[in-house]
């Protein structure tokens, strides 16, 4: 069965956006006067923004709504991606996208970020045009480790799960690709600490070894 689709991860796997994120983060509670220690934001990991400042928001007893901060942190999350000289595309992925792209193989993005964060990455980095869909976890009901993402996402490049293949970068996703009964390549960063690749069915720490000329046997 040949490799007809790519569905890729965003964070970690196209772009890292955890950096900016922080910065954002550590900016608003400096104007909310408050202190937030490495081992609490840490907890944060993962969740939604609408969580993170309900968090907030008991912890330190703001008056603020949830909203309101997430208006503050948004503000300067955008200040930093269009302004941060550092944040750009991770080291190889475009060259792994374009190979795909010429070899006729479909790309789609399967994300737990915002679509408004989706659309910026992008927008910033001209993607548009090699995707034949996107997709946001935020808006579906169930999120990673569930496969539900994966599963939309092989139904939107129209091709069966046997002839796909998840990049991944996190325990999560993953799972939600092994649930989801497709083929998964975990990439180890630099960046990457902490995660489980147990159930990845190949791990790499370089796009060049997936490139469709390499990967073919495997399908």
């Amino acid at each position: 069965m040949p490799l007809k689709a790519v569905l890729f991860d965003m964070d970690g796997v196209i772009v890292d956006t955890e950096p900016l994120h922080r910065r954002a983060y550590f900016q608003m509670f400096e104007d909310l006067e408050i202190e937030v220690s490495e081992e609490f934001y840490t907890s944060f990991t993962g969740a939604s923004t609408k969580k993170v400042c309900n968090t907030l928001i008991e912890n330190y007893q703001l008056t603020q709504s949830h909203e309101e901060l997430a208006l503050i942190k948004r503000k300067y999350f955008k200040h930093y991606f269009y302004n941060d000289a550092d944040f750009n595309l991770l080291p190889g992925v475009k060259s792994l996208i374009e190979n795909y792209f010429e070899n006729k193989i479909k790309l789609v993005l399967a994300s737990s970020a915002s679509m408004v964060t989706i659309n910026m990455v992008f927008e910033k980095f001209d993607l548009e045009k090699y995707f034949v869909g996107k997709i946001s976890g935020a808006d579906l009901k169930e999120s990673k480790p569930h496969p539900e993402i994966f599963l939309l996402a092989a139904e939107i490049a129209a091709e069966p799960k046997e002839n796909c293949m998840v990049i991944e970068d996190s325990t999560n996703g993953i799972i939600a690709a092994h649930s989801a009964g497709i083929f998964c390549t975990a990439y180890k960063s630099e960046h990457s600490f902490g995660q489980n690749y147990d159930k990845a069915n190949m791990l790499i720490s370089d796009f060049s070894e997936i490139e469709v000329e390499k990967i073919s046997s495997y399908f």
